[in-house]
């Protein structure tokens, strides 16, 4: 049965026994995971693959059960297909005071786990989707409210923004503004910045972003402005890597619809709204074929990163430069 996430907490969970939790949004998650899990007596949690490598041993503990337990709680985490005939298995056994909580990434339609989920009505599959700009800026005005802490819109936007749709960081972030505020010091934009963890990853998120777009002056800006030593530079590529391959994806789609805006529409997971002029102007440069050959370059130069540590702000400088300036949409 298909359950949205905020009708979750509806959901009395003494007469549901099995729920698949399955999307990106791994914040939502936790919050609703750690809600179900309140007040339970045994909660334990094991990986798939631990219990795919030891099926047997993890089916018995399951029967096993302890004068002083109640209830048990296992949340199966990185699930996939392949945990299906070990979920069967246990349903079969008819278990009581068993409850069963698998947490999947992207599941897609044909998934054989999402549809047994999604057709028997006494399961419970809930998609979770990446959050809107609407849904967390309604989350931190909520937060704030609640706390009594007066803060602008406009500094809200402004962690919004750079925690780039990422929830949990969104509820480290704001956190620390409430310890902050405790102290009684106004809270200023400037005082944001210095106060969460924004502004570094934000400055490497823009460089690749600007190399990306072919804007080699911007590029060069971003370079000079920041400080980055050795240890960065292995995020810098990491960074530039993850971003490569979701624009090889949208390159590919860009190739067979040929309209740039149903590409950006149609991203899964969706692109941040601030971000959405850029992407189109990087589909725009790159190519699948040269975005192939960006990738196996990226990582010939985090070999690189690693074996020559003391000389890790040169490497990164100069590919980071020579990709701003190279042309690609050939």
């Amino acid at each position: 049965m298909i359950v949205k996430s905020y009708e979750i907490k509806k959901i009395n969970i003494d007469e549901k026994n099995f729920f698949l939790f399955y999307g990106k949004n791994e914040g939502l998650k936790k919050e609703i995971i750690k809600d179900l899990t309140k007040n339970k007596d045994k909660v334990l949690s094991y990986e798939e693959n631990e219990i795919l490598d030891n099926s047997e041993s993890f089916l018995d503990n399951l029967l096993t059960k302890s004068l002083f337990e109640s209830q048990k709680i296992i949340i199966i985490k990185r699930a996939s297909d392949k945990i299906l005939e070990i979920i069967k298995i246990i349903i079969d056994k008819n278990i009581e005071d068993l409850f069963i909580i698998i947490n999947a990434e992207n599941l897609e339609k044909r998934s054989k786990l999402r549809i047994f989920f999604e057709k028997d009505k006494k399961f419970i599959c809930v998609p979770f989707y990446p959050d809107n700009e609407q849904t967390l800026s309604k989350l931190a005005y909520e937060f704030f409210n609640k706390k009594k802490i007066s803060i602008s819109q406009s500094n809200i936007n402004l962690i919004i923004n750079k925690c780039r749709g990422d929830r949990e960081r969104l509820l480290n972030e704001i956190r620390k503004v409430e310890y902050f505020s405790k102290n009684g010091k106004k809270i200023t934009s400037e005082y944001i910045l210095k106060l969460t963890n924004l502004t570094e990853d934000y400055s490497v998120n823009e460089l690749v972003d600007y190399c990306l777009a072919k804007n080699k002056k911007k590029t060069i800006s971003i370079l000079n402005e920041n400080n980055f030593n050795n240890e960065d530079c292995i995020l810098i590529a990491r960074i530039f890597l993850n971003k490569s391959k979701k624009l090889l994806k949208l390159s590919n789609e860009f190739e067979n619809n040929s309209n740039i805006n149903l590409t950006i529409s149609s991203a899964k997971p969706p692109i941040f709204w601030k971000d959405k002029e850029i992407t189109k102007q990087h589909i725009y440069k790159w190519k699948p074929k040269n975005i192939k050959n960006l990738i196996y370059r990226i990582n010939e130069i985090e070999l690189l990163l690693k074996k020559n540590i003391s000389n890790s702000i040169n490497l990164i400088t100069d590919f980071i430069i020579e990709q701003s300036s190279s042309i690609t949409n050939n």
